[in-house]
């Protein structure tokens, strides 16, 4: 319980020796440190793909069973994440949680508001390896580097 509360406290007492990234429970700055050294100890027994965290491997596994565990009251539609259940309801009931604080357009899912706010600060995270050409959406990228290998579709 004093763990949880430290959320809603915003408090940080934990911090990554390498980027000063702060964090509120050890567990988390552990799986954190992970993305510096590239550690990557979970494997699928089925397509040998690697994860940092235990629960992404599990999840990932939902992907070749088939599995979908969570389930739409409304209209059926199965999901393999509980999140995206919750996702997916805001659709049903039109709420739209996530505000753009520039432009006050809503959103029902937060990284499509991550994505939006990025027309307004000009960000480009996806850049070509080929011509140096950036993006603010990773599709845009995809799309264009089949310009490159002379794919059109």
């Amino acid at each position: 319980m004093i763990k949880h509360q430290r959320i809603h406290r915003r408090e940080s007492l934990y911090c990554c020796d390498v980027c000063i990234k702060t964090f509120n429970v050890k567990s988390a700055v552990i799986r954190h440190k992970c993305l510096h050294t590239g550690e990557r100890p979970y494997c699928c027994d089925v397509c040998s793909k690697t994860f940092n965290i235990k629960s992404d491997l599990i999840r990932h596994k939902l992907l070749h069973s088939g599995e979908r565990p969570y389930c739409c009251d409304v209209c059926n539609k199965a999901f393999t994440q509980k999140s995206s259940l919750i996702s997916h309801k805001r659709l049903h009931s039109g709420e739209r949680p996530y505000c753009c604080d520039v432009c006050s357009k809503t959103f029902n899912i937060k990284f499509k508001l991550i994505r939006h706010k990025r027309l307004h600060s000009g960000e480009r995270p996806y850049c070509c390896d080929v011509c140096s050409k950036a993006f603010t959406h990773k599709s845009n990228l995809i799309r264009h580097k089949r310009l490159h290998n002379g794919s059109r579709s």
